[in-house]
């Protein structure tokens, strides 16, 4: 292990970082994504910083192979338009680099600031603006280095999670931590501890104002995580639950049949998951999940354009308040009908709206 050192306000010496080297901490560049390492080596020889961050570091210390390998360097989104033919440059506040190698996304970042403007900033900024101390590790290919500003190495190493920004605020700032916290607590079996843990109970309603499209990423990243009925079970014990599946909690609570059999179901999907070497389309995610609060009985189909409308109608209204697209759902009915032996309709037209004339 190696140590940064600077210099305080007052002259005195003192540590700022610590850096592990390959024989400490075991990581290869040959376990890092080959097309991640294009990104990396095309970034720091054209004079930049570039590391993998977040939760791939993560994954690869405990023994796991991260599904996505995100990117952060001091090079600005334009700078990287311009390095890469095939980057395009998403988002509003705060811009991304999303860089396609034949339909896989590659996310890169720029180093950002904590000053609550969503401005650029630099390497030791960047770690202060992340949830916990465990997705707050860089690692470098070139050197084969992790940089450590924060001891996220030693709590992946003891196996705890610890919140990066004080608890007072950590969920007033973002209430979707409480989600991430209950996902990593499940999936790498990391002990929450006390304190985080009654911070995330007494915190639960925050998720309630959180937006539809972060709360349909999040559930959609826990149905394809292959732990979801671990992640759902914790979920629901911290009494956040009941923010994520509104509607689906309340049937579980009139019903625990209904709660036993659709953790079978999404059992079934964590084995699959498991097992399978290619992701799941996001239809077949959403099917274990309502499947089994529907009813489909082959004997009483009449009109199947009936029962689609019917079926399409109550999946809206079970997963709220997510919304995955309109066509995710109809894949989703249609994968149910046939599993029950019923053909579905053809797929619903959008019907175009004629244009008005002009007025003269």
């Amino acid at each position: 292990m190696l140590v940064r050192y600077g210099t305080s306000k007052s002259g005195e010496r003192v540590e700022i970082a610590r850096i592990y080297t390959v024989d400490d901490h075991h990581i290869t560049r040959d376990q890092v994504d080959p097309d991640a390492l294009k990104i990396t080596k095309r970034l720091t020889a054209s004079g930049h910083q570039a590391f993998i961050v977040g939760g791939a570091v993560r994954d690869l210390l405990v023994g796991k192979q991260p599904k996505d390998f995100d990117i952060a360097t001091d090079a600005h989104p334009r700078r990287m338009r311009n390095l890469f033919r095939n980057a395009r440059v998403i988002g509003r506040r705060f811009r991304l680099v999303h860089v396609d190698f034949a339909g896989k996304i590659i996310e890169v970042s720029t180093f950002r600031s904590r000053d609550g403007q969503n401005s650029f900033g630099t390497l030791d900024q960047d770690v202060l603006r992340r949830d916990f101390t465990i997705n707050a590790l860089y690692y470098s290919p070139e050197k084969e280095q992790i940089i450590d500003f924060i001891g996220g190495y030693q709590d992946i190493k003891e196996g705890k999670i610890r919140a990066l920004v004080p608890l007072e605020v950590t969920f007033e700032e973002d209430s979707v931590r409480m989600i991430r916290a209950a996902k990593y607590a499940a999936s790498i079996g990391f002990d929450l501890g006390s304190k985080l843990r009654s911070k995330i109970k007494k915190s639960a309603g925050l998720l309630s104002t959180c937006p539809p499209s972060r709360m349909t990423e999040e559930v959609l990243k826990i149905l394809a995580s292959g732990n979801s009925v671990a992640i759902f079970d914790l979920c629901r014990h911290l009494g956040i639950f009941p923010h994520m599946l509104v509607e689906i909690n309340r049937l579980f609570d009139a019903d625990r049949g209904l709660a036993g059999r659709t953790m079978a179901s999404l059992s079934k999907l964590d084995a699959e998951i498991a097992s399978g070497s290619e992701s799941l389309p996001r239809s077949r995610l959403l099917s274990a999940l309502v499947e089994p609060l529907l009813t489909i009985d082959k004997d009483h189909v009449g009109d199947r354009s009936e029962l689609y409308k019917e079926l399409f109608s109550e999946t809206k209204r079970l997963i709220q308040p997510i919304t995955p697209p309109n066509n995710d759902v109809h894949e989703a009915i249609k994968e149910m009908m046939l599993k029950h032996g019923i053909d579905p309709p053809p797929k619903p037209r959008r019907r175009r709206r004629r244009a008005q004339p002009e007025k003269k």
